[in-house]
């Protein structure tokens, strides 16, 4: 009888807010197609497959995919080389690339001239339309040396003796991953403030008012009634970088990379192109996704956890 009466009042609302409802249609299906239909997808990871039999007339071999994967000698060292880098530089992104937005939103609410912020916003905000294409194609003619001409950025390095006259940044595997992150955060940075500037916004004004009269200066502005403020968004944004983190697009990698570059540069996602396409290794490539996913599960899992035991806000 509960159940009855729940499923009806259900009902009832859908026909008061059925306008609300038509609206939602589009997004699940979005989702339905685009997010739940490909996991069948993750059957390959078990099986033996043949694209001439399809995911489900390819043999099933269990968890064979997952064992050459990480103990074998033909794909072993390159995968877990692969992981490596993929969780070195998910960190450094963490590390360098969260707190930037952070900042540039607090700098935005500073600038009490609307128009010079809405430039500034607008500028920094420009890169993240640009395609992975543009922006690397810059990065590397800035970096560029050769016999007839070199890259502004490049000789800007060698005169202030940042690298050594002569060395060739995007062919040096030590530099791969400081060009990987700073040309993230060019492209990213702005357009991800918008969200921590919103939250500032929202913040009343009464409370700095207040400080003020009590004679707060600006960090102190900063640190009690900002940070604090936007403490709900920072930690939902912080979970959800974490799950992230070890989902690197394959697109800016290999734009960037190169032979002389594979050491520090290669990851999962590139990993999985080449022995997926390149290297007609289908079901060890799904493995290796899986595998990936699996570890980021884990970590948005954990990072929920103690998010929801150190502070009130978590994603669920």
């Amino acid at each position: 009888m509960m159940q009855h009466k729940y499923v009806k009042k259900f009902i009832e609302y859908m026909k008061k807010e059925w306008q609300l409802y038509l609206l939602v249609i589009p997004m699940l299906l979005w989702f339905l197609l685009w997010m739940y239909k490909p996991m069948g997808g993750l059957l390959i990871a078990f099986k033996n497959y043949e694209p001439s039999q399809g995911v489900m007339g390819s043999d099933f071999v269990g968890l064979y995919n997952f064992r050459q994967l990480i103990f074998s000698s033909l794909f072993a060292n390159q995968f877990w080389s692969a992981f490596r880098n993929t969780f070195l530089i998910s960190i450094y992104g963490l590390v360098f690339g969260f707190p930037v937005p952070i900042i540039l939103a607090i700098l935005f609410s500073e600038v009490t001239h609307e128009g010079y912020r809405k430039v500034a916003q607008t500028i920094l905000y420009l890169p993240h339309f640009l395609s992975e294409v543009t922006i690397t194609g810059l990065v590397l003619t800035l970096l560029y040396y050769g016999a007839e001409h070199t890259g502004i950025l490049a000789d800007i390095f060698y005169k202030m003796n940042w690298v050594d006259h002569g060395v060739k940044i995007t062919e040096t595997a030590k530099y791969f991953r400081p060009m990987y992150i700073i040309t993230g955060l060019w492209k990213e940075a702005g357009y991800s403030s918008i969200v921590y500037f919103a939250a500032i916004m929202g913040i009343s004004p009464v409370l700095y008012e207040a400080l003020k009269v009590d004679g707060g200066n600006k960090m102190q502005e900063i640190r009690y009634i900002t940070f604090p403020g936007m403490a709900p968004t920072l930690i939902i944004m912080l979970v959800l970088r974490i799950g992230n983190m070890l989902s690197i697009g394959y697109e800016r990698i290999i734009l960037l990379y190169n032979a002389s570059t594979y050491a520090t540069a290669d990851v999962i996602s590139t990993f999985v192109y080449r022995i997926g396409l390149e290297g007609n290794y289908k079901s060890m490539a799904g493995a290796a996704d899986m595998f990936n996913a699996i570890i980021g599960f884990v970590l948005v899992i954990g990072a929920n956890f103690i998010s929801r035991r150190v502070s009130e806000t978590s994603l669920w």
